[in-house]
């Protein structure tokens, strides 16, 4: 290799490297185009249904986005806060139960077996009696709930960052096309106009992605909550927020959201428990058979299998905002893979002809 390829191949792996140390960074701002694209998508809307300039839009929906949430902070947040805490206090509650009911049908297990039982299950009472007296158990609970939410660290630095990711959002949604612009300088003049387009089509299926992801929880959160009403299950606002907002984090989410009610039921009886569990698996095969589809059918389909890897693959290379930004990732992603690599490379690259060698030798070989 001459030198000047050795220095373009240092400079490659020195830009790899800096992009790396760099990934928390990249994940924000990624943040903030998701953002800005809800907002975009919001302010779009305005704009065409009340015929106003786009400043006049943007300050309309950030009024609208305002009430909903002060609306939301005063009588949702309360009675969700008050509730969650008394569902984590009621965890180790359900913990013991469920030991204890596993030592009842292992014993009775045993019996039938064996006909008797030599009490070599008593170390199942003896931990649940353990997480019973223990006074930091719901502490801990709550500590390790928090840490599930990426609530853990310094909050200063959360609140920076929060407040960094809707600033850059608020901004680019008050001009998009100068920042997409700005952008397209970064790539060859040959092949901006494709790219444009391919910026479009990732803001269409970002917007599509959200819409239907916002319908969609929607619907499982009031499933959820008419459910547990009828089953009779305590702490139903909670539960049912949870339900909704974890349901944004498929295949992780309904898992976790369904721990919750199950907990809160297994204290009055083991039957509700595994009623609120069919009722969690009704829903959503509801929300993944009928709602998902109906809202989405515009939107790009991502296959299971493709949306769990990717789960596991920005998990790992970004933690836990790598899980929650996941799926606006791999949305990204599968138009780009579908656009420039598939449409503009895979499908153009043409086989060379073949030498007159070889096309003899071929028809000799079948004579």
């Amino acid at each position: 290799m001459s030198f000047g390829q050795w220095l373009a191949l240092i400079t490659l792996v020195a830009s790899l490297l800096l992009l790396w140390s760099l990934r928390e960074a990249i994940m924000l701002l990624f943040a903030a185009v998701v953002l800005a694209m809800a907002l975009c998508t919001l302010v779009g809307a305005v704009e065409r249904r009340l015929a106003i300039n786009r400043p006049m839009a943007l300050l309309v929906s950030l009024l609208a986005i305002a009430v909903v949430l002060a609306v939301g902070t005063t009588a949702i947040v309360p009675p969700f806060v008050a509730q969650f805490s008394e569902l984590v206090q009621k965890l180790p509650e359900a913990w013991q139960e469920l030991l204890s009911l596993l030592h009842q049908g292992l014993e009775s297990i045993s019996r039938m077996l064996y006909g008797r039982s030599d009490g070599g299950l008593s170390w199942l009472q003896n931990l649940g009696g353990s997480v019973r007296t223990s006074p930091a158990i719901a502490s801990g609970v709550g500590n390790w709930t928090f840490r599930l939410v990426g609530l853990v660290g310094n909050v200063g630095t959360v609140l920076l960052k929060t407040l960094f990711v809707v600033a850059v959002a608020l901004m680019v949604a008050a001009q998009p096309t100068a920042y997409r612009e700005a952008l397209l300088l970064l790539v060859p003049s040959f092949y901006r106009r494709r790219a444009r387009q391919v910026l479009l089509q990732c803001g269409e299926a970002l917007s599509a992605w959200m819409g239907g992801v916002l319908i969609s929880s929607l619907c499982v959160a009031t499933l959820a909550a008419i459910g547990l009403s009828l089953l009779g299950v305590r702490l139903v606002a909670a539960n049912a927020v949870l339900a909704g907002v974890l349901n944004i984090i498929p295949n992780v989410g309904p898992t976790l959201s369904t721990l919750f009610p199950m907990s809160v039921a297994l204290l009055e009886s083991p039957w509700k428990a595994l009623a609120v569990l069919a009722l969690y698996v009704v829903v959503q095969n509801l929300e993944s058979y009928l709602i998902t589809p109906s809202v989405m059918h515009h939107q790009l389909r991502l296959l299971p299998g493709l949306t769990l890897s990717a789960q596991f693959l920005f998990t790992v290379l970004f933690g836990p905002l790598g899980l929650v930004l996941a799926l606006p990732l791999a949305v990204c992603l599968q138009v780009i893979l579908r656009e420039i690599v598939i449409h503009d490379i895979l499908d153009r690259w043409k086989a060379k002809p073949k030498s007159a060698i070889l096309e003899r030798l071929s028809e000799a070989i079948e004579s």
